[in-house]
């Protein structure tokens, strides 16, 4: 087994200036898919004219967005900032979505700062008369941080808004129903609901406690990230609210696994990021499950052929990433 990760780029920028030489894309360039449709963009999601540069006249049908939640550019913000910033990008992607379209947004809660940035988002979101609120997810960590003076933090919020009357595929998961009731008479006979459902397992809520968060024993792992969602939670909602064929954008490309969901199920992909190695991560990830079919570098990372196991620069930031780590009281 391969042990060659990264440490997490945010934490070492002197590592992320290391990578830039390998990164195709410069601020402000885009990479065109040479096998496909899909783009990735090295562009500021708050600024207009770096998304039209992308989206051009296109007009997506569905938008998935993992803002940083108390960052902008790794630098913190105060509470107001970060909302005007917000809504900046927020109202861009309004304007780059069709008629009838949905917006999913991963958005944060400090319980220690009084749950923001959530709640001030929600309110902001008010103001965008073209978005609906439909519903508020929740996708369960199987790990949390383990305090002993309060309950366990194992949740990642996801908010769910639509604009006119977007398409709605229902999505089942692979927990079977076990439960019994709920009688009904249908045709003068006695069902319940276990027989009258169009399928064996219970159909995705609003709760999502099936899809386990991504940790480096996940094949999907990529290295060097710090907010990966899993492909599992992508699916759900790209096979939910997205049409074979449909344009998907995302304007926080990371780990790049909206694209990766895209792919696999014949979507087309627009992402950005403001960051030339995140813009690299992605495209190689997209060309590392299409020659492998693998979801990630589990173990090791996305510049392994750079950064290989008997590289001592990698070997100093993960050994400084240990001592970093075994100051944490959590760990």
């Amino acid at each position: 087994m391969k042990k060659n990760p990264l440490p997490r780029l945010d934490k070492y920028p002197e590592l992320k200036k290391e990578l830039l030489p390998y990164c195709r894309l410069k601020r402000g360039e885009i990479w065109k898919d040479p096998f496909g449709n899909h783009k990735v963009g090295c562009l500021d999601a708050a600024d207009d004219r770096d998304v039209k540069k992308i989206m051009g006249t296109k007009q997506a049908r569905l938008a998935i967005h993992d803002p940083p939640y108390n960052q902008v550019a790794f630098k913190e913000k105060k509470l107001n900032e970060y909302i005007t910033w917000c809504k900046k990008w927020v109202e861009i992607t309004n304007h780059h979505l069709s008629e009838n379209s949905s917006l999913y947004i991963w958005l944060g809660a400090d319980q220690k700062k009084g749950f923001q940035p959530l709640p001030d988002f929600m309110i902001m979101m008010r103001s965008i008369e073209d978005l609906k609120a439909r519903s508020f997810i929740t996708l369960r960590n199987q790990r949390g941080y383990g305090t002993q003076k309060n309950w366990m933090a194992i949740r990642q919020e996801l908010l769910y808004y639509t604009k006119g009357n977007p398409c709605f595929v229902v999505q089942y998961t692979d927990i079977p129903k076990i439960l019994r009731g709920y009688y009904k008479k249908i045709g003068g006979k006695v069902t319940e609901n276990i027989i009258r459902g169009k399928s064996k397992n219970i159909r995705s809520g609003n709760v999502w406690v099936d899809i386990q968060q991504v940790f480096y024993r996940r094949e999907e792992n990529v290295s060097g990230c710090y907010t990966q969602k899993p492909i599992k939670a992508l699916d759900r909602i790209v096979l939910a609210s997205s049409k074979k064929g449909d344009l998907v954008i995302d304007f926080f490309a990371h780990s790049g696994t909206t694209l990766l969901s895209c792919e696999h199920f014949g979507r087309t992909c627009y992402t950005i990021d403001n960051d030339p190695v995140f813009c690299e991560i992605t495209i190689r990830r997209l060309e590392l499950f299409r020659n492998k079919r693998l979801l990630g570098w589990q173990n090791s990372n996305p510049f392994e052929d750079i950064f290989g196991p008997d590289n001592n620069l990698l070997k100093e930031y993960t050994s400084r990433q240990r001592t970093d780590y075994s100051q944490l009281s959590l760990f």
